[in-house]
């Protein structure tokens, strides 16, 4: 049964990269004709594929090549703040900003009493239209007196360059899988419990202070992280080739 399997999903792999995203994948009864497999067979296949948003599965309509997945890369930790390198037009939407009192855990985040004030903001980010990721943005308060949802329409490190004077220039980011409750499973439009990958980010200024802690849950059939290694002898080369290219950041921010 398992090699059955593996021969089926290796079919069905193939199938997917000769296509492009939003075509039809044939029917299950079509392909258990032509593979010579019974149905749960193939549906075991097919849900594996599902699960890791290869394919997309639309009750009534069929099988279809899922969306390209966003890729992140991870690269060297001397490069630069910047947008997510990827294909597609990226767009937040502010869900809520308010202001509330740090409390023990981002307080020493941002090493801030736990009294001290924060503004709080969750925002949904979307790639050409569709809900990626969930976003909770906590900032002193008095870093950003009066920040409105319309100071971050234009990406939040630039409005903290710009208006506030602040140049944000370090990161130190985790990354951990994990799964969806029921209240972000239904704002990133998965079924409960869908896996996720969790970002734990806190930045600060070019003098070392916080500015920001994030924490950032990223749909885990539309999202991957790629990393680019640098072996022995190729490290001179490569770090005088990233130099030419101006670098590019590991974080997904805006």
């Amino acid at each position: 049964m398992e090699l059955k399997r593996e021969r089926v999903r290796e079919h069905l792999l193939t199938m997917i990269d000769s296509r492009r995203p939003g075509d039809a994948i044939p029917s299950e009864r079509t392909l258990c004709a032509a593979l010579g497999v019974s149905r749960p067979t193939l549906r075991a296949a097919v849900d594996e594929l599902v699960a890791t948003g290869l394919l997309v599965r639309e009750h009534g309509r069929g099988m279809f090549v899922a969306p390209d997945k966003i890729t992140q890369e991870l690269v060297a930790e001397n490069h630069v703040a910047d947008a997510p390198r990827s294909r597609g037009s990226w767009t937040s939407t502010v869900l809520d900003l308010r202001t509330v009192h740090a409390g023990a855990r981002i307080g020493r985040r941002l090493a801030i009493s736990p009294a001290s004030e924060l503004v709080h903001v969750t925002r949904l980010r979307h790639v050409d239209g569709a809900p990626i990721a969930l976003e909770h943005l906590h900032v002193p308060a008095d870093l950003v007196p009066g920040l409105t949802a319309a100071d971050l329409e234009g990406g939040f490190y630039a409005h903290l360059r710009r208006r506030r004077g602040i140049r944000p220039a370090h990161a130190v980011q985790s990354i951990e899988p994990t799964v969806l409750n029921e209240e972000e499973a239904a704002l990133l439009e998965v079924p409960v419990l869908s896996p996720a990958l969790l970002f734990d980010r806190t930045t600060s200024d070019t003098g070392g202070r916080p500015v920001e802690y994030v924490r950032s849950l990223y749909r885990g059939d539309r999202y991957r992280i790629v990393s680019r290694l640098t072996l022995g002898e190729g490290r001179a080369d490569l770090a005088a080739a990233d130099v030419g290219r101006g670098g590019a950041w590991w974080g997904t921010v805006e």
